[in-house]
């Protein structure tokens, strides 16, 4: 990722084009181009070898207009304030395209989980919710597993939280584990939702999923269930790429009839990261990580990180590519998603695409607060309609108005969260 990137000032750019199209007043742009809260914090953790280290935390919160804010907690090396403050800005739009009551928010830490052990990262876990307690919970600011953090660490939180507040808070965070407050389907459900996205599309495309074929960018939890769904419902994964821990660089796994999802679960590590070796006994052209990009196929599924199709290599595209679903937050950059708009690539945006999870976060948040689990068909039923509901508002208003679809969905979301502020008498 080259150094000049920046997600928040590329989400903000995103935003005032967005404000300019809804004819925005002053108050409401200043209102929604920043966060509305911040915190940033120190995180001091005793080490396995006896030294002490220091962490640097952040929450941010952007919008709460419509409900409790809610975000994921990323533990990454590069991680930055400015990522975390665009991620909550997205998070705003996210909740807002498929129209459940809650806010946006991004949580951070700056550490990697691949060089801690366990204990470690529970320390970390746990001193992010002494310095917060007072400003997450169930009604205020609702954390969630993001990269590489998972339901250990949201247990982790949530046991810290509920030795402080000394009371039972199943529905302060979300993401815990099935049997201890966790939803059955949220393990599927940001795949899930992709690939719900992307069936609605081909069918307003008119070509039959059974006959695509698509190439996915990284292979962790977003991909893994993506494919998933894709293959069940007759699609052809060729490609999928993931980052390589020892390496320190990306590779792409391809065969031209179609990758076996669960021969490569076989030998893939915790983090996502598949064997290079044994993909080559098993058949597989290992390629240079870019290379998912190039691939002669109908869909491209970027659901790694933000910043991958540029200007710099968005011509690399192969023309056979109808659809770009995007399963990451931010992966396209204005620039390039200008010219897909030129060359008449449809889009399904990240905010739409990927918005199963926050979905099914919803989901496991109403059942905890009233202590009532549903079934894992009924988890899944719901959100493929929140899912379905939201594309086909979008599409139609794309439709309608002639907009990129981008454009369409923020002006929804953006829309939605101007009109609570309106009523809440903020602006």
């Amino acid at each position: 990722m080259e150094k000049s990137f920046n997600a928040f000032k590329m989400a903000q750019d995103q935003f005032d084009a967005v404000a300019d199209k809804l004819n925005l007043n002053e108050a409401a742009r200043e209102l929604l181009r920043n966060p509305m809260r911040e915190y940033h914090f120190n995180i001091p953790v005793k080490m396995d070898d006896g030294t002490s280290k220091v962490f640097r935390g952040f929450r941010i919160q952007h919008s709460d207009a419509l409900g409790p804010c809610k975000g994921g907690i990323r533990f990454h090396p590069q991680e930055t304030v400015d990522t975390v403050r665009a991620l909550s800005m997205w998070m705003t739009w996210k909740t807002s395209v498929v129209d459940i009551p809650l806010g946006g928010g991004k949580g951070g830490v700056i550490c990697d989980p691949h060089n801690l052990s366990a204990r470690e990262q529970e320390q970390i876990c746990r001193g992010w919710v002494r310095q917060l307690n007072q400003n997450v919970g169930p009604l205020r600011d609702i954390p969630a597993p993001d990269v590489m953090t998972n339901g250990q660490h949201m247990l982790w939180m949530l046991d810290e939280f509920e030795a402080i507040t000394g009371q039972k808070f199943p529905g302060m965070i979300t993401g815990k584990p099935v049997g201890l407050g966790g939803s059955l389907g949220r393990t599927e459900a940001t795949g899930y939702g992709v690939i719900f996205t992307v069936r609605e599309a081909l069918k307003e495309m008119k070509i039959q999923l059974q006959n695509t074929t698509a190439s996915f960018q990284g292979f962790g939890n977003v991909s893994q269930y993506a494919i998933k769904l894709y293959n069940k419902l007759g699609g052809t994964a060729l490609c999928v790429s993931c980052w390589d821990q020892i390496d320190q660089t990306s590779y792409a796994f391809y065969k031209k009839d179609g990758i076996d999802l669960d021969e490569l679960m076989n030998i893939t590590d915790r983090f996502g990261g598949i064997d290079r070796k044994k993909a080559e006994e098993l058949g597989y052209d290992v390629l240079p990580g870019d290379k998912w990009l190039e691939v002669e196929c109908d869909i491209l599924v970027p659901s790694a990180l933000e910043n991958q199709i540029t200007i710099d290599n968005v011509d690399k595209i192969n023309n056979k590519v109808k659809l770009i679903a995007e399963g990451a937050n931010g992966p396209t950059t204005p620039e390039a998603d200008e010219v897909l708009h030129q060359r008449g690539i449809f889009m399904i945006p990240d905010f739409l695409c990927n918005a199963g999870g926050v979905t099914c976060s919803y989901f496991e948040q109403v059942q905890c607060n009233m202590n009532y689990f549903w079934s894992k068909d009924e988890v899944l039923g719901k959100l493929d309609y929140k899912m379905t509901t939201a594309y086909h508002k979008v599409s139609k208003l794309a439709r309608d108005k002639k907009l990129y679809m981008r454009d369409a969905a923020y002006m929804i979301s953006v829309d939605r969260v101007v009109r609570a502020s309106v009523a809440r008498g903020w602006i």
